[in-house]
């Protein structure tokens, strides 16, 4: 997913910034907010990499992981959201990293801040956006989501089986959950893309990973030339989408 160029006014700042395997696209309307989000960036991933020297198995396990106490926030956050999902903390790693960086814009004073981590987006946002939507080499094109305006942060995450790096189980081009939680999120759009497999029954299926699971407003899945929804979503349009505007690990 992307944060579509279309759907930004000029006056806001748009930066890419790549720490590590973590490539992010920032956009804000003032320089520090910015500057802001990279700090959070550089910290949490720090503390995270800290965490993961110490206990390897948090990272490469892809089942839940026992809950452990005085665990920093940003392994705590990973925590909740994949065992909430039956899988790997690692499946809330990029979701998490985006909501701390927006949460340290906000604590600066910003009313309007997007962190798109890979295609796991967290926002704030004091007027209309419009996030348009990848789907690979899917015939889905140029769709996107209008994004009402919202005075908490919220979460749009995205996972693929046949697009980007990501450990993927399954066939979607594009699961994507909605959700105010972003963690949880980023862990079950994972999981909904685990379950997609091939053909319009599948897609439907898929949804029985998160219809049950609190906090999750809806969802969409994308497979080839079939499109399902469930659960409240956000008016779905299409736009020119600028592919050159996605944050590609």
């Amino acid at each position: 997913m992307n944060p579509n160029e279309r759907g930004l006014l000029r006056s806001e700042m748009r930066e890419r910034f790549q720490l590590k395997e973590t490539i992010v696209t920032i956009v804000a309307d003032k320089r520090s907010h910015i500057s802001k989000a990279k700090q959070s960036i550089r910290h949490n991933r720090a503390v995270l990499e800290r965490f993961i020297a110490f206990d390897p198995f948090f990272m490469s396990t892809l089942e839940p992981y026992d809950i452990q106490e005085n665990v920093p926030e940003v392994v705590k956050r990973m925590i909740f959201a994949g065992n909430s999902m039956g899988i790997g903390p690692m499946s809330a790693v990029a979701g998490t990293i985006a909501a701390m960086a927006v949460e340290s814009m906000v604590d600066e004073g910003a009313t309007f801040a997007i962190i798109d981590n890979g295609g796991d987006i967290a926002l704030i946002n004091d007027r209309p956006v419009i996030i348009g939507a990848y789907a690979g080499t899917s015939p889905v094109k140029d769709l996107a989501f209008r994004i009402p305006v919202h005075k908490h942060i919220t979460g749009i995450c995205t996972s693929s089986g046949t697009v980007g790096p990501s450990i993927s189980f399954g066939m979607a081009d594009a699961a994507i959950v909605f959700s105010d939680d972003v963690s949880l999120a980023d862990a079950a759009a994972t999981a909904l893309g685990n379950a997609t497999y091939v053909g319009m029954e599948a897609v439907e299926k898929a949804f029985d990973v998160v219809k049950n699971i609190a906090g999750i407003k809806g969802a969409v899945v994308i497979q080839g030339k079939y499109i399902g929804m469930w659960g409240s979503i956000p008016e779905m349009i299409r736009a020119n989408i600028d592919y050159d505007c996605i944050t590609r690990g």
